[in-house]
């Protein structure tokens, strides 16, 4: 369904957030018979509803707003909406349909679009992806899920969107080249089971796409893409590694090969050189130096390589174009809130990952700060997710650390690791006491890490609030 096929139609936008406004100012131009907005409730991120919105689109609220949505002829739903809310069950069983903003721009822009999701990753690897294909003069907009909305977008040559699995549920059509980070259980309330959000998440390759990059060392990842026979495959990843941290789920394992061989072509990956340095390969040519790529931990290698491939699915020449590519990476834009040191005159290193929000991503920010004295602060709104797998992680790697627990879901991820003996628990009331603990009990050299492998609602707006309090906390300490 492309935004041509509203006109003369009744569309209802569901959620008057960012994504709603950028879907009120898209479809109202195209001519639909009526054009309302419903907002069942309240959130943070719910605009104020008045001038020329309130003109193009009447808003609707509260329960009375179901009527409404049950007399649309197309329901166009924000990402906050998700398939277990009892409004979309009833809007299903009507079998009025139901899509999204980034799916009515997808059926128009497939053709020119890398889209790029997982559970961890996605956000750097859309960053890499977007700013090494500008520096090898591939010009492109970046957007979607970080950034701009997808319907706000610029008219490009090339688009490369980070997709979250919100937005990738109601696509009809996939990418030109879709990017997969990783997979590992995430929003289970919002999709209704494990098995949902991997079905939901991987729509975006259920749809003809021209390439599917992904990371081939995601367990999980390659046993959902063995299933769908006949995707076009190019696999990506690191080098198996001993004691490196597995995929997602199995913390601490060696890092298997792929399961199945699916290109003839070399794979990017990283190698460990007999003098000990590290160098990203395409087979076995040597690009550059690992060290030219300054995001910290393995994981960050492994989306590296993931990018490359994308690149490489595009027509790139990545040999030919080492010297530039390497150059590039020395300027990679900074993403806010994903591994983002905070020097203290202490001397103790605070590290933002406010992004951090499901046990995966904890345990590859702990990876990449292990070999320093570390305080980790976990803990956010419960949506019980298994924490065995980083309890399985700190044990197998032998990890030194103490961990800092907050409401809601803290109490609980420290009695999953109390047993262990390298491991110290302390439980805060709230984050910026959690900041005045770490504070106190970490040295100087030592790093106080923010990774909470939970989302922030419930405490805070979103992640960026979360990060907002964890630096005032920081400099409220000092």
């Amino acid at each position: 369904m492309q935004l041509a096929d509203l006109r003369g139609r009744r569309v209802a936008v569901w959620g008057t957030g960012r994504e709603g406004v950028a879907a009120i100012n898209a479809i109202a131009p195209v001519g639909p018979a009526e054009l309302v907005a419903v907002m069942d409730r309240e959130t943070y991120a719910a605009k104020p509803w008045t001038g020329r919105l309130a003109e193009l689109a009447p808003l609707h609220t509260g329960p009375a707003a179901l009527a409404v949505l049950l007399d649309a002829d197309v329901v166009v739903r924000s990402p906050v909406i998700g398939e277990t809310h009892p409004w979309v069950v009833r809007l299903r069983e009507r079998g009025i349909p139901i899509t999204s903003g980034t799916a009515l721009w997808m059926a128009e822009h497939a053709g020119s679009t890398i889209g790029v999701t997982g559970s961890k990753g996605k956000s750097t690897t859309t960053n890499l992806i977007s700013h090494l294909l500008t520096a090898v003069d591939r010009p492109n907009v970046m957007g979607g899920n970080i950034g701009v909305p997808v319907l706000d977008l610029p008219p490009a040559p090339r688009y490369v969107l980070e997709l979250s699995m919100y937005q990738c549920a109601d696509l009809t059509d996939s990418p030109e080249v879709a990017v997969l980070t990783s997979l590992a259980p995430e929003h289970l309330d919002w999709a209704g089971g494990e098995a949902e959000y991997y079905r939901h998440k991987l729509n975006l390759v259920d749809h003809g796409p021209r390439w599917v990059a992904f990371n081939a060392h995601d367990d999980r990842l390659r046993a959902e893409l063995a299933a769908r026979p006949g995707l076009p495959l190019l696999p990506a990843g690191t080098a198996a590694d001993p004691g490196a941290t597995g995929s997602a789920g199995q913390a601490g394992a060696r890092r298997a090969e792929p399961v199945f061989q699916v290109t003839t072509e070399p794979v990017f990956q990283v190698t460990a050189e007999p003098d000990g340095t590290r160098w990203i390969r395409l087979g076995d040519q040597r690009l550059f130096p690992r060290d030219a790529l300054p995001l910290v931990g393995r994981h960050n290698e492994g989306n590296l390589c993931v990018a490359l491939t994308a690149l490489r699915a595009v027509g790139v020449d990545c040999v030919a174009e080492r010297d530039r590519l390497a150059a590039a990476l020395g300027t990679l834009p900074v993403l806010e809130h994903r591994l983002t040191p905070i020097e203290d005159p202490s001397g103790i290193t605070f590290v933002d990952d406010s992004l951090s929000t499901i046990p995966q991503s904890a345990i590859h920010a702990i990876e990449a700060y292990a070999n320093r004295p570390l305080t980790v602060i976990v803990g956010g709104e419960d949506r019980g997710v298994d924490y065995g797998p980083l309890r399985d992680f700190l044990a197998e790697q032998g990890i030194v650390a103490t961990l800092i627990g907050i409401p809601d879901s803290g109490p609980r991820i420290l009695d999953v690791v109390k047993d262990l003996g390298t491991i110290t628990t302390l439980a805060a009331e709230d984050l910026p006491e959690a900041v005045r603990l770490g504070r106190e009990r970490t040295p100087p050299g030592g790093v106080v890490l923010l990774s909470p492998a939970a989302p922030s609602y419930g405490r805070f707006d979103n992640y960026a609030h979360r990060s907002r309090v964890f630096r005032q906390a920081i400099e409220q300490t000092r």
